[in-house]
């Protein structure tokens, strides 16, 4: 990695949500949604990235339980290229599979209305799935 935060997101067939870690790349928090079909998403990328100062983007993988990829898959690791190509960003992937059941989890015991889980969900599954990432990190030998 090349320095800076993390950028983490977790794209949706409707919608991609965006986490970011903190500068020790210690703590990740849900930051954004954006609209999947967008058609300003890689300029709205490219702010986040520029603003926060990104040095990777972790892109949730949708594996099935069997570890298989599948079209959701596919589009993410699409998605994933454009934004390394695009933007000039390194990019890696990670497993994201039930990021969005523990996300709704933690919604409902947080006892979030519905209308307003469903605004958040997208981005609260992503700060999981980055979270998982950043502490897999920190227990990586190097």
């Amino acid at each position: 990695m090349t320095g800076g935060r993390i950028l983490g997101l977790d794209p949706g067939e409707r919608r991609i949500g965006v986490a970011l870690s903190d500068a020790l790349g210690m703590i990740a928090s849900p930051l954004a949604v954006i609209d999947t079909h967008a058609e300003d998403l890689l300029v709205r990328l490219a702010e986040i990235i520029a603003d926060y100062d990104i040095g990777l983007v972790v892109v949730g993988l949708p594996v099935s339980l069997r570890g298989g990829e599948g079209a959701s898959a596919a589009a993410a690791r699409k998605l994933g290229g454009t934004i390394a190509a695009e933007l000039d960003v390194e990019v890696e992937y990670c497993d994201e599979r039930f990021t969005s059941v523990q996300a709704e989890a933690a919604l409902l015991e947080a006892d979030v209305r519905r209308k307003d889980r469903k605004t958040v969900r997208d981005k609260v599954a992503a700060a999981i799935m980055l979270q998982g990432f950043l502490d897999r990190q920190r227990r990586a030998p190097t």
